[in-house]
C-alpha cells in the first residue's frame, strides 16, 4: 500500500477499519434524561478548568438508537454535568458507556467522547420506562420513570439536549506524556423532535471502581423527560489547548 493510500484512512486495521468513515444519522433516537442534585466538592472535583459549575446538578442518560447509518442499532448510557465555557452555556459529557463497538471507537478517535465498553438499556416495564447500566455482570445504574405521564413541550425538549457540549480530548505520545490536551466543543444540527414526555422519576446509582459514575451521588431528582428524536451530530471544534495554556485557535 503506497503512502498516498495510507494517508486516506483514519483508523486500523487497514484493510477492516474499526469504523465507518462517515457522518453517521440518526434515526428515532430515544432519551430517557434524569436530572439530579449531587455534591457539589465531588462535582468540581472531576470537572476540568476552564469550565465552570453552577447549580451542582447531572444528568443521567440513557439513548436508545433505533437506526444509526454506518453503526446499526445500539443503546448507550451515561452523565452528563450542566457547565458554562466563557458565559456559554453547555454540558460536559463525564462519562458514556455503549454495546457497540465502532460507535464507541469512531466517538474517541474521530471526536472525544469519552466513550468505553458497558452494556445499557432501555425499556418499558408495567408502566415504567425503564433505563439500566450493567458493567460486565454487575449493575451500575437504574432509572425508573412515568411512561409519557404527561406531553413536553417541544420546544423545552430541543433546549434539553440540543445545547452544546464539551469534551476532553487527548491523545498520548509514545514517551507516555499528551500529544493532544484540548477540551473540545460540539452541538447536536438537523434536530427534529418526534415526541417528548415527563413525570415521576427515581434513579439508583451502584458504586463500581471501573464505572464510577456512584462517586456522584444522587441528593435530590430535580426533573425527568423522555424524548424521541432524529438529530445529526456536529463535528468538534477546539475552544482551548492545555498544552498551551490558553484558548486553541
Amino acid at each position: 500500500m503506497k503512502a498516498e493510500d495510507v494517508r486516506q484512512h483514519l483508523t486500523t486495521p487497514l484493510t477492516s477499519p474499526a469504523f465507518a468513515p462517515m457522518v453517521p444519522r440518526f434515526t428515532d433516537r430515544e432519551y430517557l434524561n434524569l436530572v439530579y442534585r449531587t455534591d457539589p466538592d465531588a462535582l468540581r472535583a472531576v470537572v476540568p478548568e476552564p469550565l465552570r459549575i453552577g447549580e451542582p446538578l447531572v444528568r443521567f442518560e440513557v439513548m436508545r438508537m433505533g437506526d444509526v447509518s454506518g453503526y446499526g442499532p445500539y443503546t448507550e448510557a451515561g452523565q452528563a454535568i450542566p457547565v458554562t465555557f466563557e458565559g456559554e452555556r453547555g454540558e460536559y459529557l463525564h462519562a458514556m458507556y455503549l454495546d457497540n463497538f465502532p460507535a464507541t471507537a469512531s466517538g474517541r478517535e474521530v471526536a472525544a467522547y469519552p466513550k468505553v465498553i458497558g452494556s445499557p438499556s432501555l425499556y418499558v416495564d408495567s408502566g415504567a420506562l425503564v433505563g439500566t447500566l450493567d458493567h460486565g455482570s454487575l449493575r451500575v445504574a437504574t432509572a425508573t420513570m412515568g411512561y409519557k405521564h404527561h406531553e413536553l413541550d417541544r420546544r423545552e425538549a430541543e433546549e434539553q439536549i440540543g445545547v452544546p457540549t464539551f469534551m476532553l480530548k487527548t491523545v498520548p505520545g509514545y514517551d507516555g506524556t499528551p500529544r493532544v490536551q484540548e477540551l473540545v466543543r460540539t452541538r447536536i444540527t438537523d434536530l427534529t423532535v418526534k415526541g417528548a414526555w415527563t413525570g415521576p422519576a427515581r434513579l439508583q446509582l451502584f458504586a463500581h471502581v471501573l464505572a464510577p459514575l456512584a462517586d456522584l451521588p444522587v441528593l435530590e431528582v430535580v426533573s425527568a423527560s423522555h424524548i424521541l428524536t432524529d438529530l445529526t451530530l456536529d463535528g468538534v471544534e477546539p475552544v482551548h489547548d492545555y498544552l498551551k495554556g490558553g484558548a486553541s485557535a
